[in-house]
């Protein structure tokens, strides 16, 4: 049985999970035209390359907002300021994972990906309301009316549902009256359902995961200031292991948190496996003496 295994040593994110994905050996460009299905290619764009998190060489992907789309953050996106020293150049609105102190040379040698603005009748289109949220309720009709294959529509519908009913839980509020002002937004509705589509797309039959380090300490989001983890973070993961880590930041994010509790049927060490390839994704922030990558390992399992 052809096996994904999540080794989340530094925590787990939408964007690593793409970028170990990527690295691995999916193909983000076949990914990138599926996505246009959901009409929305003109609030984005794509980038990916290869970057060194201390000493490990790793994919980097990120989601480049354009001026078509509002600022609306996931749980990790952007907490405290910025101080990069490397090589890397983005434009539009980036997204950092928590307060990166990059002192390493990261050079990005992958390349943006600019969308065509034309767009076919039947596609599906993710409407948003004021300030660019989006209910839980257009997210799932966009994902049923953009004609994915139905292991790539069920995986994303999961992983947005534990989403949903996590931070409807938090806030007092029914699945469907749900705003996702941080998971509705365009980067992490591409980490999802991109996510699902490099899984798919590699010919994945089964998941498993080691335990996830959620980190500790504080994030600064809309309602202020929280404890790591975040307390959607948290409701997602009841059930799975959480493993401890001593570094004060932000490690799991309630998008890579969801996924790997929706696709992994178990958590533990890695299983015996016959190793076919091995992918890193990397995540934004860089600590002094941790490589903040997520690995995975895709083998069969007998």
């Amino acid at each position: 049985m052809r096996t994904l295994y999540f080794d989340c040593f530094s925590g787990i994110s939408g964007d690593m999970v793409i970028g170990a994905l990527i690295d691995a050996g999916a193909d983000p460009v076949q990914m990138e035209e599926e996505l246009k299905k959901l009409n929305i290619d003109e609030e984005y764009n794509l980038s990916w390359g290869k970057v060194v998190k201390n000493g490990i060489t790793s994919t980097k992907f990120d989601v480049i907002l354009t001026s078509k789309s509002e600022q609306t953050h996931e749980h990790s996106h952007s907490h405290g300021n910025e101080h990069s020293h490397g090589h890397e150049q983005s434009h539009g609105h980036s997204h950092s994972h928590g307060q990166e102190h990059s002192h390493e040379h990261e050079h990005n040698r992958g390349h943006e990906h600019n969308h065509s603005h034309e767009h076919e009748h039947n596609h599906s289109h993710v409407p948003h309301n004021h300030h660019g949220s989006r209910t839980y309720k257009q997210i799932v009709e966009a994902i049923n009316e953009a004609n994915f294959n139905e292991s790539v529509t069920n995986m994303s519908l999961a992983i947005f549902k534990k989403i949903g009913e996590a931070e409807g839980h938090i806030h007092g509020l029914p699945l469907d009256k749900v705003h996702f002002h941080e998971v509705g937004a365009v980067d992490s509705i591409i980490d999802i359902i991109g996510a699902a589509i490099l899984i798919d797309q590699l010919g994945i039959e089964s998941v498993q995961s080691s335990a996830i380090p959620t980190g500790s300490g504080h994030i600064h989001i809309d309602h202020g200031i929280y404890p790591v983890p975040a307390p959607a973070t948290l409701e997602i993961l009841k059930g799975v292991p959480i493993a401890s880590i001593d570094i004060r930041s932000e490690l799991a994010t309630p998008t890579g948190a969801a996924i790997a509790a929706v696709l992994a049927g178990n958590f533990g060490s890695l299983p015996p496996m016959t190793v076919e390839s091995i992918g890193y994704g990397a995540g934004t922030k860089t600590f002094e003496n941790h490589p903040n990558v997520l690995r995975i390992i895709i083998g069969e399992i007998q």
